[in-house]
């Protein structure tokens, strides 16, 4: 955090015996403002308002989107100039990915600059200014999104066309 970067990581990394408030607390470890932190607080539960619902409950009791939703907020709280999101897809279902992918969107144009590695292809490359597409640990093709998304070689081998 102390450099801007925050990373939320593939599995979530929560702390389940924690209710959903205390994670998020965790995410300003580094912080002294407490009236800001506050602040960060509140603007976590208008992004994810679930969240807010159970922000007494442990975190290990949430569903995996919930889960999903507590590891960008508690990221977050560091007030990252960088934001790391691991998978934030893997093992939800698609009305939850839409929803978190829409809250992406929100951060990004927000002013944090986001680096997403992501398997859903055609998702990823939907929202990326900037994309790369690495096979077996090398940069296969890159560019913007939208070039991404039309080149014929990237929609036979990543997006089942």
């Amino acid at each position: 955090m102390a450099r801007g970067l925050c990373h939320a990581p593939e599995g979530r990394g929560i702390f389940p015996n924690l209710t959903v408030t205390e994670n998020l607390r965790l995410g300003a470890f580094l912080r002294r403002d407490t009236a800001e932190i506050a602040k960060d607080e509140d603007r976590g539960f208008q992004l994810f308002p679930r969240l807010k619902e159970r922000r007494t409950q442990p975190a290990g009791t949430l569903s995996g989107g919930e889960q999903q939703m507590l590891a960008i907020a508690r990221a977050l709280m560091a007030r990252p100039k960088l934001l790391l999101l691991d998978e934030p897809s893997l093992g939800l279902a698609p009305q939850i990915v839409e929803t978190i992918f829409a809250i992406i969107q929100e951060i990004n144009k927000a002013g944090v600059t986001i680096l997403l590695v992501e398997q859903n292809a055609h998702l990823a490359l939907g929202i990326a200014h900037q994309a790369c597409v690495l096979e077996t640990g090398s940069v296969v093709q890159s560019g913007t999104g939208a070039e991404l998304l039309k080149s014929p070689e990237i929609r036979k081998a990543y997006l089942g066309e």
